[in-house]
């Protein structure tokens, strides 16, 4: 991921979303790229048109690549709560506007907002180390050698499931759910409600259990069996934890990002019409 750098203007006192991206007045952007040469170069032609801001003082990031880039553009203004319009300059871009050069403040006037907030993911290692990590796709477990994982899921303190032997599980939000969930054959969740998708992968015993849909409100605990012979890693989006005891994985409504879409091209029609692709 690339930044522009610019020399640093003047800290400005930080207006409303809905203020300075529903007036008429010029929003404060700075532009973000995943660091090809194409997108580069229009992050360069965008600052000369549009004037560019660092990022602790802009109204609104632009980034210029695909969903890789969109993930870690949102884990890096989270603590400012600076809100996200991307235009794809990657593979799939399910995350992503079109890209063009035009009318980049009437776009983003015009925006549709969606909120979505993050897992808090706890990790107790085989050593005794604790660690913590944020996840707005999912958090996943997965076994680091050739034997299959054997897991305990344990929600809201009760044991539901005493052993599941896998390749490894996810929980996933509904904004993750189209991804790496979606993947794995769970389901999509729409990007309001309030649930969690639990899914297994590729599970050898029990081999029928599809997984199951939890609410929001749940607090969910992996415990790995036989953690020295089969080892497990845990991972939040691209935050990696090696040789996990335990993981404990909730949703974190304290914090929050904001993607911003053009009219009628919201996440939430994308994952419902992610429900109809055949």
């Amino acid at each position: 991921m690339r930044w522009l750098l610019r020399v640093p203007r003047a800290r400005q006192a930080r207006s409303s979303l809905e203020t300075t991206l529903g007036s008429s007045a010029n929003s404060r952007i700075a532009f973000v790229t995943n660091g090809t040469v194409e997108a580069d170069a229009a992050a360069r032609r965008l600052s000369s048109r549009y004037g560019f801001h660092p990022l602790e003082s802009c109204d609104v990031v632009v980034a210029l690549g695909g969903d890789g880039l969109m993930l870690q553009t949102l884990h890096r203004v989270m603590p400012l709560d600076t809100p996200v319009y991307g235009m794809n300059f990657g593979s799939v871009g399910f995350m992503m506007n079109a890209f063009s050069e035009d009318d980049l403040e009437r776009r983003l006037q015009s925006v549709q907002r969606t909120r979505i907030y993050p897992l808090s993911m706890e990790v107790l290692d085989t050593s005794g180390k604790a660690e913590t990590a944020l996840a707005l796709n999912e958090v996943s477990l997965f076994r680091s050698t050739y034997q299959a994982a054997k897991i305990q899921i344990i929600v809201d303190g009760e044991t539901r499931l005493e052993e599941l032997i896998c390749d490894g599980a996810l929980l996933s939000t509904p904004a993750g759910s189209t991804a790496y969930n979606l993947s794995a054959h769970g389901p999509i969740l729409p990007i309001e409600a309030p649930l969690l998708a639990l899914t297994p992968i590729s599970p050898f015993r029990p081999r029928r259990w599809r997984g199951a849909i939890l609410s929001n409100r749940a607090v969910v605990k992996f415990i790995t069996r036989e953690a020295a012979k089969r080892p497990v890693s845990a991972v939040a989006d691209n935050v990696e934890f090696q040789n996990v005891l335990e993981v404990t994985v909730r949703e974190d409504r304290s914090r929050g990002v904001t993607l911003l879409f053009d009219p009628g091209t919201s996440l939430e029609e994308r994952v419902l019409s992610e429900q109809f692709r055949y």
